[in-house]
């Protein structure tokens, strides 16, 4: 059981990087962009096919977090310039990327299982240092003795991930990220004080996708291949992973609220974990539990507010009353 959290905790880290550029895109810019199942491949492919011909594993995500940033910018092109509405522009820059990725890798799929990579990188750097023996014997007096086979991925992912974090944190609280942020509140308001609205929402979607492609490029490397049909619902998974965190940590400042964002996408990959752990679900019901996970999601808040306003007007109701009979002795 500790091995397959330790596993969930460690892909929710990953995955937390596109809940991020959801969470930009849905949230901040109230843009419902679809180009996320696409550009996530995208980033997969370009990084697998750029170490497969002899790239640099870092300098491979960096071309993948290009071509992210890159599909974005059309996708707000399209929607800005071309005025198409913003479900269809995502849609159909979706569908294009489809063939795109397949002209970028020339096959559905690319082996990375014998290439270098970050993740192979970083463990044999991690190796040398002695951390993983330190870890696993604080784990074992615990009394856990499924041990992981290193811990290198998880703290560097954290590290990586948090960073983004605070960059993210910092731009939404400058000059252009308030612009940004009140594009996606009213954007009638800011264009009647000359922002121009087009290149923020451009530049927003870019930097989205960008976020999406390098969790795209961190999962191809981490599971050692990518595939043409590895983001299809993708866009679920980062809508479940806010909106879970958003129920389960709140929304009260910027930093709060993407810390939820990766709270969600961590306690979204327990969940599917444990749920798949399930003797009458198989791995093919992935989306289904998903689905069933986003209902949950959105609907539990709800109910639970539900009853928190009942039981505020039973009382309000009680306390009249007690005044009313009050009165009239």
């Amino acid at each position: 059981m500790f091995i397959s959290i330790f596993s969930a905790v460690e892909a929710g880290m990953i995955y937390a990087l596109m809940a991020l550029g959801v969470y930009l895109s849905f949230r901040i810019l109230d843009f419902p962009d679809l180009t996320v199942d696409g550009s996530f491949v995208t980033g997969g492919a370009v990084a697998a096919i750029s170490i497969v011909n002899g790239v640099p594993p870092v300098l491979a995500t960096f071309y993948a977090i290009i071509a992210g940033f890159i599909a974005g910018v059309v996708t707000g092109i399209l929607n800005t310039k071309g005025k198409i509405n913003p479900l269809l522009s995502g849609i159909l820059m979706m569908i294009a990327l489809y063939s795109i990725n397949l002209r970028i890798m020339g096959k559905p799929n690319v082996a990375l299982l014998n290439e270098t990579t970050m993740f192979t990188q970083i463990e044999g750097f991690w190796s040398t240092l002695g951390i993983d023996q330190f870890l696993n014997s604080i784990v074992m007096k615990i009394g856990i003795n499924q041990l992981p086979g290193t811990w290198a991925v998880l703290i560097v992912m954290i590290i990586i991930t948090f960073i983004i974090k605070l960059i993210m944190d910092y731009f939404l609280k400058t000059e252009v990220g308030l612009a940004l942020r009140a594009t996606g509140d009213n954007e009638k308001m800011i264009r009647s004080f000359s922002a121009n609205t087009d290149i923020l929402t451009i530049v927003g979607l870019g930097i989205s996708n960008a976020l999406v492609a390098l969790s795209g490029a961190l999962i191809a490397q981490s599971g050692g291949f990518t595939d043409v049909s590895m983001g299809i619902g993708m866009i679920v998974i980062g809508l479940a992973s806010v909106i879970i965190g958003e129920a389960l940590f709140g929304t009260k400042t910027i930093a709060r609220t993407t810390l939820a964002v990766i709270g969600g996408a961590i306690v979204y990959r327990i969940v599917l974990t444990l749920a798949l752990k399930a003797k009458f679900l198989e791995t093919g019901d992935t989306k289904l539990i998903t689905a069933v996970i986003v209902i949950l999601a959105l609907v539990t808040p709800k109910i639970i507010t539900n009853q928190k306003e009942a039981r505020r007007k039973r009382k309000k109701r009680a306390m009249l009353s007690n005044r009313e009979e009050a009165n009239n002795a």
